[in-house]
């Protein structure tokens, strides 16, 4: 537990109607009053409460800023210290003079994430309920932030809690017949093992079918919008996003880099990647821009190659469609208001089967199934936040496969007869994997580069 008292701005930069300076340790509300002129001394008023004054500069006693004082005192706040949050005008002067005050008095500029780094050692959070904060944060989505919000209450902690009750009791029956085996015969503690172990194989099972879908739903699919010049792939963009994104003109060739931006689609974050037309070239820039765009499909989670419906197809198209049968593909045919000329069943041909989607980005006839079809691609047409805990965090993923092979080792070696002590110590390292996911056995170096990935004042 760190002793020093901290300050940070906890609120964004930048005209506002007010900011909120976080100062948290025990001599938190001694420093404020040394910079505070109000009704009564902070050191005096009760918890939980608000009062009015003003704050003055320490060294010349000029009044800095009108302000609003919040009052917390430990252990009833979320650091489980003396927390105090001065509202002030938002706005660069007023602001920065306040925390330059408030630094005068002897506390210190907090690190990125020390506030909620100091949640979690005080044990008012665990480590996992810890990096849903910052989830929470960078949510995208509705769906997103749900899943984050449930971390954040534990839900997952209670998982990997129950999970590691489960193999203690394990552990304990295997150290009585390891230390005492004339109590216990080895046969009946080998199938109490492997019958425990199925049960949390299960459980581990059951929280890893969900990491697909909570990582989607952290981190968005990154969706790749190709296709030839000029077939409509900035205006999708444009219609997706509801904005005017991407430059759209009838010259082929307009875009020249990839454009990327984030759209939510049916609650589902998508990431989307408007490429350069792919197409042979002179050009060296729009060649370096088809590149880019070959790279983009390479690592995307998703393809929307786009097809031209008044357009027979050309050499590009079938390239493309060459290209595209190994990824997860919707083909969008664009131009659905002008005369057909494109042929269905030679695309369905040449792509392996891959769902169509034909539509007009223009009248926007078509997009909601497009939407849709995405949805059901990736959640199979539902994305339940109120039943299930949702594992969306790579760190956690990791683990969880980690300890799911230490029980399939206990398993694997108690059926071929591997002595029992052996199969103490994988059960031992599927105990300690889970303890990493909630922070309940985890190195000093890795508590320190979690917390650096969160922003100033929280």
């Amino acid at each position: 537990m760190e002793n020093d008292t901290i300050a940070a701005i906890a609120t964004a930069m930048g005209e506002s109607s007010i900011a909120i300076i976080r100062v948290s340790g025990s001599d938190a509300l001694t420093c404020v009053d040394h910079i505070y002129q109000g009704k009564n001394k902070l050191t005096t008023v009760l918890s939980h409460t608000v009062h009015y004054g003003h704050i003055l500069d320490p060294d010349t006693k000029e009044k800095i800023d009108e302000v609003l004082v919040t009052v917390m005192l430990a252990p009833r706040t979320f650091t489980r210290e003396n927390v105090v949050e001065i509202s002030c005008h938002g706005g660069l002067i007023a602001v920065e003079q306040t925390l330059g005050a408030l630094l005068k008095t002897g506390v210190r500029l907090a690190e990125p994430g020390e506030f909620t780094k100091r949640a979690f050692l005080n044990g008012r959070i665990d480590l996992s309920q810890a990096e849903a904060v910052i989830d929470l944060i960078r949510a995208k989505t509705d769906k997103a932030a749900k899943v984050a919000i449930r971390q954040s209450e534990g839900k997952l902690s209670t998982h990997i809690r129950a999970l590691r009750n489960d193999i203690v009791e394990t552990l304990a029956h295997l150290a009585v017949n390891v230390d005492y085996p004339e109590y216990d015969a080895d046969i009946l503690t080998s199938q109490y093992v492997v019958e425990r172990c199925q049960a949390i194989n299960q459980e581990l099972e059951r929280l890893l079918l969900t990491a697909r879908q909570g990582k989607i739903l952290r981190e968005g699919i990154a969706t790749a919008i190709i296709g030839r010049p000029n077939v409509g792939k900035s205006s999708l963009m444009n219609a997706l996003t509801q904005e005017n994104k991407a430059i759209v003109t009838d010259i082929p060739g307009t875009t020249r880099d990839v454009i990327e931006e984030y759209v939510n689609v049916r609650g589902i974050p998508l990431k989307l990647l408007d490429t350069a037309g792919i197409r042979e070239t002179e050009d060296i820039v729009e060649q370096i821009g088809v590149q880019r765009s070959e790279e983009a499909l390479r690592s995307a989670d998703l393809v929307l190659l786009m097809l031209n419906h008044s357009e027979k197809l050309q050499t590009e198209d079938i390239r493309l469609l060459e290209k595209i049968k190994g990824f997860p593909t919707i083909i969008v045919i664009n131009k659905l208001d002008l005369p057909k000329r494109i042929d269905y069943e030679e695309i369905r041909q040449r792509s392996g089967g891959k769902q169509i989607i034909p539509l007009s980005v223009k009248t926007e006839e078509g997009l909601s199934l497009l939407e849709e079809a995405i949805k059901v691609m990736f959640f199979a047409g539902q994305v339940d936040m109120n039943d299930q805990t949702y594992v969306s965090n790579a760190r956690h993923i990791q683990l969880l496969e980690q300890a799911k092979q230490n029980i399939l080792d206990v398993m694997s070696g108690v059926e071929q007869g591997v002595p029992l002590d052996m199969a103490e110590i994988d059960m031992k390292n599927a105990w300690q994997a889970l303890g990493e996911v909630i922070g309940e056995a985890v190195a000093e170096d890795l508590i320190d580069q979690i917390f650096s990935q969160f922003c100033l004042g929280k």
